[in-house]
């Protein structure tokens, strides 16, 4: 079955409230290229998020959150089918990426999850958007599930690659079997400060190599490479990510105003929204889902796209807004 604008189109839309936002600054100013036909700027919480809008200001909200080392470009694909669906759709830079920043210089650049999740919460109160479908993969997906589990009145529906994905720190202590490790191998680099140091001078080629080794059969070429890759110029990007990966492994400490949500994200919380979680040749021998079925305690189904790497939604577009639009109807 294949997507198209017009039958996706055949959906209704739903009110929501006018979004206050403000021009972002050229494309030429920020050094970057665009697919999406206009970026925006809007204060919510500690940030000045940088996101791109499609579809009409009145149509069902939909969130579209990306992961690393990937950015907006991901759905550039994805938005448009939504939007001719009737979607409003909403695809955000997270911290440390894109035209996003910290409004002040003295904000602890910290990318513990809940904290990445928090940001998506604000954004929507920015936008006042009450309610929205939520979609993701990779930081993008964990935070998906984070609003869904600890919002689920902020969330719709949600949409997971790789499922259900929300950190236990002290299971991340636990080792696993060395081939398992190995596809890990760049958390470790980055707990050394020679990782640091090389993330910071080659992230560029380092983030390529990222792509081709979690999409191998993915024919990218340089100038979708590049369209993202402007997007880790972000002042921010190298300590966000840095901090990110260390806080996984119990290397480097998150913000005690967090600690009251780490801990419930800890115990492993049940989503309870309606779910649609997608898996893909990434995913390797847990591509069933079978691990995490029981973490979807509402209307659930669970898909597996042959051929597919990491990411998604830019590999299979039609695959992913799909998703959306059916989970929309659970």
């Amino acid at each position: 079955m294949t997507i198209t604008a017009a039958g996706l189109g055949m959906l209704g839309t739903a009110s929501a409230q006018p979004s206050r936002t403000r021009p972002a600054a050229s494309a030429a100013k920020r050094g970057t290229s665009t697919s999406f036909a206009a970026l925006k700027q809007i204060h919510a919480g500690v940030l000045d998020v940088g996101y791109a809008e499609a579809g009409p200001g009145d149509g069902r909200p939909v969130i579209l959150l990306h992961g690393w080392p990937y950015d907006i470009h991901s759905y550039v694909d994805v938005a448009p089918l939504l939007a001719a669906a009737g979607y409003r759709v909403i695809v955000p830079y997270l911290r440390g990426y894109g035209s996003t920043r910290f409004l002040s210089s003295d904000t602890f650049r910290n990318a513990q999850q809940s904290a990445v999740a928090v940001d998506v919460i604000a954004l929507m109160d920015a936008l006042g958007i009450r309610s929205a479908i939520v979609a993701g993969f990779d930081w993008g997906a964990r935070t998906a599930d984070i609003i869904a589990a600890l919002w689920p009145e902020r969330c719709k529906a949600l949409v997971a690659v790789s499922g259900y994905l929300i950190t236990s720190l002290e299971a991340n202590l636990q080792p696993l079997p060395p081939a398992a490790e190995l596809g890990w191998w760049y958390q470790y680099y980055f707990s050394t400060e020679r990782g640091r140091s090389g993330y910071e001078r080659y992230r560029r080629d380092f983030n390529k190599l990222i792509w081709r080794t979690a999409s191998p059969t993915w024919d990218f070429d340089d100038a979708t490479y590049e369209r993202t890759a402007a997007s880790f110029d972000n002042p921010d990007h190298v300590g966000i990510v840095i901090h990110n990966y260390r806080w996984r492994l119990s290397l480097a400490k998150g913000e005690s105003r967090y600690d009251d949500l780490e801990r419930r994200l800890f115990e492993g919380p049940v989503i309870t929204v309606p779910t649609i979680t997608i898996a893909s040749d990434f995913d390797g021998a847990a591509a069933d889902g079978a691990s995490y079925r029981n973490k979807f305690s509402g209307r659930y189904s669970h898909r597996v796209l042959k051929g597919v790497g990491h990411n998604v939604p830019q590999e299979a577009p039609e695959s992913f807004a799909r998703a959306v639009v059916e989970v929309d109807g659970y």
